[in-house]
Formats: C-alpha cells, sequence, structure tokens
C-alpha cells in the first residue's frame, strides 16, 4: 500500500504540467492558398485582377479555363460607357466574335457587389447565358446587383474579381472617344484596345487559342444585355 500511494503522488506530479503543456501549445499552422491571380497585357498598359474563386467558383473557373486556353489573346475590349463599364472577351480585333465554351450558371446571389474596380461576366437576357465577356465597373454599380430571382433584370450579374493593380489604365480606356463599328452601333473605343496577351499569375503560357469564330447565332445569343443595346438601353435596362 505504501508502494501504491508513492507512485499515485508520482503520477499526479507528473500530470498537471502534461496538461497544461497541451494546453498552451500553439495550434498547428494552417497553410492559406495564394490568391488567384490574372494578368492582363493591353495595348494601353497592364491590368492585374484578383479573383473570387470561394464566392463565384463557376464564374472563376469558367474565366480561368478561357484564359489558360490563351482565348483572349488578341481580343478587344469593344464597349466603353463612360461612367459605368468597360466591356470585353468575345471579340477579335477585326470585330469578329469568337466560338465559346457552354455558358454557366449565375452566381450573382453571391454576396458580391459590382463596385467600381471589381470585373463582373457579362451575360444576355438570361442570367445564366454569360459565356467568356466580362466588364470592369468604373463607378459603384449597385443597381446590376442581384435583389432577387423574379427576371433576368433582378438576378443581376456576377461578381467575380476585382482590379489590384491598373485601374488607371481602365481609366484611361473610359476616355477614349467612342463610335460606330462593325456589328455595333455605338461605343466602341477609339483606337481599339487589344488584349496582346492574359496569363494566371504563377503558371506558364497557355496553349494557343483557338482562331475559330462563332456563328452569327452563337455570336448573338452571348452577346450580355449590357453588350448588346445602346447606353441609354442598357442604363434603362438596369
Amino acid at each position: 500500500m505504501p508502494m501504491f500511494k508513492s507512485l499515485l503522488a508520482t503520477l499526479l506530479l507528473i500530470l498537471p504540467p502534461t496538461l497544461t503543456a497541451a494546453q498552451t501549445a500553439k495550434p498547428a499552422t494552417v497553410a492559406v492558398a495564394a490568391p488567384v491571380q490574372v494578368l492582363l497585357h493591353t495595348s494601353l498598359g497592364d491590368i492585374t485582377l484578383e479573383l473570387y474563386p470561394d464566392k463565384a467558383p463557376k464564374s472563376v473557373a469558367n474565366f480561368l479555363q478561357y484564359v489558360r486556353d490563351g482565348f483572349y489573346d488578341g481580343t478587344v475590349l469593344h464597349r466603353v460607357i463612360s461612367g459605368y463599364l468597360v466591356q470585353g472577351g468575345l471579340y477579335t480585333r477585326d470585330l469578329q466574335p469568337k466560338r465559346t465554351r457552354p455558358a454557366v450558371a449565375s452566381e450573382a446571389d453571391n454576396g458580391l457587389s459590382n463596385l467600381r474596380g471589381t470585373v463582373a461576366v457579362a451575360r444576355g437576357a438570361d442570367p445564366n447565358s454569360g459565356t467568356s465577356q466580362f466588364f470592369f465597373n468604373l463607378v459603384d454599380n449597385r443597381r446590376l446587383d442581384f435583389v432577387g430571382n423574379q427576371s433576368g433584370l433582378t438576378w443581376g450579374y456576377t461578381v467575380f474579381g476585382k482590379v489590384i493593380a491598373g485601374m488607371d489604365v481602365i481609366d484611361k480606356i473610359a476616355a477614349l472617344p467612342t463610335r460606330a463599328l462593325g456589328p455595333f452601333a455605338g461605343d466602341v473605343p477609339n483606337p481599339l484596345v487589344v488584349i496582346v496577351s492574359a496569363r494566371v499569375i504563377g503558371e506558364g503560357t497557355p496553349a494557343a487559342a483557338s482562331s475559330s469564330h462563332a456563328t452569327g447565332d452563337e455570336a448573338s445569343a452571348v452577346a450580355p444585355a449590357v453588350a448588346r443595346h445602346g447606353k441609354k438601353t442598357a442604363r434603362r435596362n438596369h
């Protein structure tokens, strides 16, 4: 019995420091994934985007696939409305639409707002018709935010990233004079602003871009509401 009591006392002396050490031990460091960034090298300067895969996973994955395919290389920012937006992502230098992949479902209800400097998915009347086109918000365009699923107008436009460098380049593009050209009745910047290349920062050179063009029907289907209409119509719709 005395030996047992002595052993018990020894265990009691050992346990408290062990528990204290366990309680004060620092938690293991959890690796945080680096933000996904894309560099757009344009004829007027570089624009760096940071994407939100946690908020708009489908839209980000879709955009990144186009970037990695080299789809945007040689396309133009074909639409500029001062105090509103700058848009591109479909048309070549001769304003011919390229063939796109299937549309992605809208994620406009992700809680993100179309604030100045954000980039969003351009689409047609159908909220789920976005493909390759995107636009930069030049101002806080909260009227383009999701407010309900009643119609295409109330669905709004999916924000999937923001400009973290090169907003001055976008403002320079927004200040260009505009004109009617090709299939557009107006809002085409003069001169055309070309996306020379689009790259995921930290990744290698993408595959060669496809040179095939969309058919007339496809071009019409993917041209978004904020791209197809004139300035007055676009603003009335949002």
